[in-house]
């Protein structure tokens, strides 16, 4: 019932437009008698872009609508990066400040999955923070510590404080803090956690698809993938004729946008590409994706 889906392009007009086309695989579809829905805890949602410089964040702990449309959330957003994010409460419960994407300072943090042995290993996931990063979480997620995890490796790097990071910079914290994760599992006899994540600043987007590896493959984590979209051909598909004819020739050769998304309830979408399992993909707003292995 969770979904994590996320953009950036060289366009703000792009990404709805995108999610429009693509949003029936993109929904989350609570379903059942309204009856038994109202007895249990609903979703949330959240969205996190970038507009002029500038992080907007749209927050709802609780939502009771049998079906959450990304193309409704997102149908006004003119943004050239997003994090979405449908929550189903495992850790915390439906209130905003637990309530995906979190940001600190112009970072966007967003995961579906939870992690083993949560209960017992939180104390221990809090200790590994610096004093003014633990003073910065403010719900009781597994996700947002996670997340604190990660700006904790960026800060031993020196790169926290720096206006521009480098992805390969960004990617290193996110492997340093799934690795620390996965040991303290480990110690407590759990298996690495299976998640997915999404984390992005104004430059860049990183997906990481940390699915199980070969050693423990009897609980697949589900499913991550992504599609670019550029040229003359999906701008057709995007915008149709009338939209297209105020375009000049060459904005089909530059414009760009990349969608990713995962925890799908049918499988990817026709015309997707899988993220393999322990893998890190980095979208930017005018290269193509580059997957690397976690």
């Amino acid at each position: 019932m969770a979904r994590l889906v996320g953009f950036i392009g060289n366009r703000p007009d792009l990404g709805a437009r995108v999610i429009e086309l693509e949003g029936r695989g993109l929904s989350v579809h609570v379903g059942g008698d309204p009856k038994t829905r109202a007895a249990a805890t609903p979703p949330g949602w959240g969205i996190g872009f970038y507009q002029a410089g500038e992080i907007l964040l749209k927050r709802r702990p609780i939502d009771d609508r049998a079906e959450i449309s990304l193309v409704d959330l997102t149908r006004d957003v003119r943004a050239d990066t997003l994090v979405a994010h449908v929550r189903l409460a495992t850790v915390g419960a439906p209130r905003t400040e637990n309530t995906h994407p979190f940001r600190y300072r112009h970072w966007l943090f967003a995961n579906t999955g939870t992690v083993e042995s949560f209960g017992r290993l939180r104390g221990r996931l809090a200790e590994q923070l610096p004093a003014f990063l633990h003073r910065d979480v403010r719900g009781e997620t597994d996700s947002e510590l996670i997340f604190h995890l990660f700006l904790s490796f960026l800060h031993d790097a020196g790169e926290l404080d720096r206006p521009a990071v480098e992805p390969r910079a960004a990617r290193e914290a996110l492997r340093g803090a799934i690795s620390l994760v996965d040991g303290l599992c480990a110690e407590e006899g759990a298996p690495p956690t299976a998640l997915n994540i999404l984390v992005s600043n104004p430059e860049y987007l990183l997906a990481v698809h940390a699915g199980r590896d070969a050693a423990t493959p009897q609980t697949p984590s589900a499913s991550m993938g992504y599609r670019v979209f550029e040229g003359q051909r999906d701008l057709e598909r995007l915008f149709g004729d009338g939209g297209l004819g105020r375009m000049r020739l060459p904005d089909y050769a530059t414009s760009r946008l990349s969608l990713v998304a995962s925890d799908f309830d049918d499988g990817l979408p026709s015309g997707w590409t899988p993220v393999a399992e322990r893998a890190i993909v980095t979208f930017t707003r005018s290269d193509a994706p580059a997957v690397e292995n976690l």
